[in-house]
């Protein structure tokens, strides 16, 4: 098969195109080379450090050969794969680079052979990466019930640049049978909200304040309980941040906000992440912003059925794009301009 090419300025050109096509590349046995890296960045290239961690560490999964300079800064690169075989990979980013990030390049090549791993670096870091819980709770609610099992176990929170210090490790076991994802809309009907407050290296108060007034302001608007654990927790520097998310009859809805070095009310950063889910949930809409544009590399496998998103977004498209560039045809973003509420419909499932 020949090469893929990949132009890393499309869209919103940043990581996620990078961490999208070496992981398909992996899934396919397609050589793919990617030129332009990072372009619309200030700083284009392989950076921060987890985009170049993304790549070793597909290259450890794979057996890959990797030219075009795998180094820090690097426009261009070209990932030649072998044959993946089931691993315990160890990333050790040794800032606070994004853990969660480097999970989405490695979890959708790892679901094809079943692999452990163990990550260092940053567990909850801005502004563009996903906090571990959310990817925990909310990104893996949603792949098992595509029939993927994700276990993930937070060793060690993470957090500013530059000392970060996180741990995760987990395991995915390989993607038996891929089921088919049913979710347009929720029906009306909240279960239960949850959520997870933490504070590292700070008063436990901190983590309850958060708690407290995310609890209040979900409660001003639904009346579903609502239960938010709290954490307290020692690492090589100082953070916090919560994450919530509702209990639907179809997915898991989140919203997430994080404590600021230098200070911002623990108040403020609850309702911060209750807002933002709120705002998802008002929509109607199965599945939240984040969780649409993470979800398809997973949904081109799956096919033949919807998602209705509550923000379309220009990392959404993008990853459509790109896995486009692989396969053809796959998907049809309906009924939302960027920033709108809208759905992803899968109409052809990709076979490998």
């Amino acid at each position: 098969m020949g090469w893929v090419e990949i132009d890393g300025s499309y869209g919103e050109g940043g990581g996620q195109i990078l961490r999208t096509s070496v992981a398909l590349s992996v899934i396919t046995g397609r050589p793919v080379r990617i030129y332009n890296i990072r372009a619309n960045r200030p700083n284009p290239g392989l950076r921060p450090p987890q985009h170049l961690h993304a790549v070793l560490a597909l290259k450890e999964l794979s057996d890959a050969r990797v030219k075009g300079g795998a180094s820090v800064g690097s426009t261009r690169l070209e990932f030649i794969p072998g044959r993946p075989e089931p691993k315990h990979i160890r990333v050790p980013v040794k800032t606070a680079g994004s853990i969660t990030l480097v999970l989405q390049a490695l979890l959708p090549a790892m679901a094809f052979v079943g692999s452990s791993f163990e990550v260092t670096g940053g567990t909850d870091v801005p502004p563009w990466s996903p906090p571990v819980d959310y990817l925990k709770h909310v990104t893996f609610y949603a792949l098992e019930r595509m029939g993927l099992k994700v276990e993930l176990e937070i060793k060690r929170r993470g957090h500013y640049p530059p000392k970060g210090g996180g741990l995760v490790v987990g395991e995915v076991e390989p993607w038996e049978e891929r089921k088919p994802l049913k979710a347009l809309r929720w029906g009306g009907r909240i279960e239960r909200f949850a959520g997870m407050s933490h504070a590292t290296n700070l008063p436990a108060h901190v983590a309850e304040r958060q708690a407290k007034a995310a609890k209040e302001r979900l409660g001003e608007v639904y009346s579903a309980p609502v239960e938010i654990e709290t954490e307290v927790s020692r690492s090589l520097g100082p953070g916090s941040g919560i994450v919530v998310w509702a209990e639907t009859d179809k997915l898991r809805l989140g919203g997430d906000a994080l404590g600021k070095k230098g200070g911002k009310p623990a108040e403020v950063v609850g309702r911060e992440a209750a807002d933002e889910l709120i705002e998802a949930l008002k929509t109607g809409m199965a599945a939240d912003r984040f969780l649409g544009d993470q979800l398809i590399p997973f949904l081109a496998f799956t096919g033949g059925e919807v998602g209705g998103v509550s923000e379309i977004t220009n990392h959404l498209v993008t990853n459509v794009w790109v896995v486009e560039k692989f396969f053809g045809k796959v998907f049809e973003v309906e009924g939302g301009e960027i920033g709108r509420p809208g759905t992803v419909r899968v109409v052809r499932r990709v076979e490998v």
